[in-house]
């Protein structure tokens, strides 16, 4: 591959003819070079300079022109330039070398050689260089063989791996989310060293975590990270719940599903239809509180009852305790997990009118992505059980259609309110309003009335008349 070719853009001249009026050697560095020979777009350009990167940095943004200024952050050594035409973020930082201690991430740093700044990044496919210098503009520094572990999609680290991972444990994370983005194979002297140092993961921010668990579930196969985290013993660390349900547990030969794996395949199965993460994050937790809800019945067998409910109440405390966001993600994750086997429960019994219409009414705008996730999760092995299964959450989506158009649940907004419930029989708020309410929606739901006005001030003056109210102005 001619590399000159691959960076023969205005930019990368630009900053190679400011980097040679100051004598500087500069390079591109990092995933930037990773993704030309991976094939991949990438916006945000590293260069690294042999000497003060915030100079060359303020060099460049003063001869881009107008609207162009390098943001400098002195303290880590690293000056941002953006110029919005160029649609492009340029980084620079000198090349240095590094040293930790023990309880922190953050390190000591030092000036240093290219050679120093390469042999202190994560992973070999990380640690090439490519130079923009003019006289040597295209060539490629690859001390580590790193085009080699590309050829071969693995993934490994510069130096010792224990030094690597006990100095900055995120890279555990990265490791795994690197093999999960791009389909690699860890090494196993670099997985075996995750494994060692798996409980260095405690030093790292929780927010720095997610933002990797993030880029695993928007992955196409997120089950790819999840279980080497399982494997390598990250997960325990990170997220206990989900680590909590791995394996099988065995009573007079009956055995349940591991309920890891089908959570995996659930997810997976998500990730094919859909690209919502929210919903792959609801995929992930839907059976969450199956570990703390099994029970062994000598008639039953295994049980798991109520675990969608008490799975809901789990996830606020697992998205603080990750620092997810508490919004409306968050609701959104929970409602998922507490409605996800409504539809399984259509499918095994009568599918009702009456039933679809409570089901769309409470999952309202989400009622699709419910379906989704419902269909993901039947993973049994038998064939004539899933078709069943498919076939009947078929039948339930053209009632949905049905319903829909017909009494338009979806978005419910009850025909008469409660300020005119109040207006009409001379009320404060109270409970008698609130029943009348309820009664209304009830009937609407179970087709006893149709979704019209008329239906629904006539059921409301019987409701009142058994309540003993009496109307004390005309109905509106």
């Amino acid at each position: 591959m001619n590399l000159a070719d691959k960076i023969n853009q205005p930019v990368f001249h630009h900053v190679g003819n400011v980097a040679d009026s100051l004598s500087r050697p500069c390079y591109v560095v990092g995933g930037y070079v990773r993704d030309i020979f991976l094939h991949r777009h990438s916006k945000d350009i590293d260069f690294v300079t042999v000497g003060s990167g915030i100079e060359v940095a303020e060099a460049v943004a003063a001869t881009l022109g107008k609207g162009c200024q390098a943001h400098v952050f002195r303290n880590f050594g690293t000056a941002q330039v953006k110029r919005h035409d160029l649609e492009l973020e340029l980084e620079f930082v000198g090349a240095r070398r590094e040293s930790y201690s023990r309880d922190s991430r953050k390190p000591i740093v030092e000036d240093g050689t290219l050679d120093d700044d390469l042999s202190r990044r994560d992973f070999t496919i990380n640690a090439m260089a490519i130079c923009v210098n003019a006289a040597e503009f295209g060539e490629l520094i690859d001390p580590f063989d790193g085009l080699a572990d590309l050829d071969d999609q693995l993934i490994r680290t510069p130096l010792d791996p224990d030094v690597t991972f006990s100095d900055d444990p995120l890279r555990m994370m990265r490791a795994i989310r690197f093999a999960t983005q791009l389909g690699f194979s860890i090494v196993p002297e670099t997985f075996d060293a995750i494994a060692r140092n798996a409980d260095r993961i405690g030093i790292i921010s929780r927010e720095r975590i997610a933002d990797e668990l993030m880029k695993i579930m928007a992955s196409p196969m997120p089950s790819i990270g999840w279980e080497l985290l399982a494997k390598c013993g990250l997960l325990i660390h990170i997220l206990p719940e989900l680590d909590a349900m791995r394996g099988v547990e065995t009573v007079n030969g009956r055995g349940h599903k591991d309920n890891f794996y089908h959570t995996l395949q659930v997810v997976d199965n998500v990730a094919r239809k859909s690209k919502n993460v929210w919903l792959r994050w609801a995929a992930l937790f839907h059976d969450i509180a199956k570990p703390v809800t099994k029970r062994w019945d000598a008639k039953l067998g295994w049980t798991f009852h109520n675990h969608n409910f008490i799975g809901a109440r789990m996830i606020p405390r697992i998205f603080r305790d990750m620092r997810l966001p508490m919004n409306e993600k968050m609701k959104y994750v929970q409602k998922m997990v507490e409605l996800h086997m409504r539809p399984i429960a259509l499918v095994e019994d009568v599918v009702t009118d009456s039933a679809v219409r409570r089901m769309i009414f409470d999952a309202a705008d989400d009622i699709d992505d419910l379906m989704t996730l419902c269909e993901a999760d039947i993973t049994s092995k038998n064939e004539a059980k899933v078709k069943r299964f498919l076939d009947n959450f078929a039948l339930v989506r053209r009632k949905m259609t049905e319903l829909e158009e017909r009494d338009r649940i979806r978005c419910f907004q009850p025909p008469v309110s409660g300020e005119e419930i109040m207006e009409i029989f001379g009320l404060r708020p109270c409970r008698e309003v609130g029943t009348i309410k309820e009664a209304i929606k009830n009937a609407i739901l179970d087709g006893v009335i149709p979704n019209e006005r008329a239906a629904a001030l006539e059921l409301m003056h019987d409701e009142a008349k058994r309540l003993g109210l009496s109307p004390v102005s005309d109905t509106l």
